[in-house]
């Protein structure tokens, strides 16, 4: 007989700078407080294993660059396709696997920069989008801290945007608009990116907080 109970799996690792471990940590005991059993692998073959992912109602995804095998990204985007949910913040979804065209295509979104590296910025929650229940509540964001710039598709539901300003000798001119919460369907499954989260304090924002917990579950089968 299948549990009630909800299984979520932490895949962490990649680059130690983004701190997989701590920030996992925290979503791990998000997730607990909901009722969610929680496994973590260190390794990306836990995508490899068909049976395990069916059973598993979210991934939580942290893996700052790096590389995935082809047999592992389809893992993945079989799992999610079938009604797995995917999510995660920052480098450890929208920067991982730069290389692999069929992640970044399940996703929707990649960093390409952060110019200024740490700076002052918001996120906007998208006003038309104010009454989704992951920002529901919210309006904007004040943040120090990387501002990401992503290149992204039109199938992404924009929950949130950020605005890069240009910078003194720059090579933009005028401010223009980066997405930073979107969610989209993936088949059956459901994928939630936050793209703040540099650092753990980022995290412990008790904005970005409800936005990460309120968008797992929102991702969750």
């Amino acid at each position: 007989m299948q549990s009630s109970t909800k299984q979520a799996l932490i895949v962490r690792g990649g680059w130690d700078g983004h701190s997989p471990v701590a920030t996992t940590d925290l979503a791990a005991a998000a997730l607990t407080d909901h009722g969610y059993a929680v496994v973590v692998s260190d390794t990306l073959d836990a995508y490899l294993d068909a049976d395990a992912l069916a059973a598993t109602d979210l991934i939580v995804q942290c893996w700052t660059m790096g590389e995935i095998t082809g047999d592992q990204v389809a893992g993945l985007r079989a799992a999610v396709a079938a009604g797995t949910g995917l999510a995660g913040w920052h480098g450890g979804i929208a920067d991982a696997f730069r290389a692999t065209p069929e992640y970044l295509q399940l996703v929707g979104g990649q960093f390409v920069a952060h110019p200024g590296g740490i700076v002052d910025h918001s996120i906007e929650v998208a006003p038309e989008r104010a009454d989704h229940p992951i920002v529901a509540g919210f309006t904007s964001v004040a943040l120090t801290t990387e501002q990401y710039w992503v290149l992204s598709d039109a199938r992404n539901d924009v929950l949130a945007t950020t605005t890069l300003a240009p910078s003194p000798g720059g090579e933009w001119t005028e401010p223009f608009v980066s997405p930073a919460v979107w969610t989209r369907t993936w088949g059956a499954g459901r994928v939630f990116v936050c793209t703040a989260g540099h650092q753990l304090g980022d995290l412990e924002t008790p904005e970005i907080a409800g936005i990460v917990e309120r968008g797992m579950l929102w991702a969750s089968r």
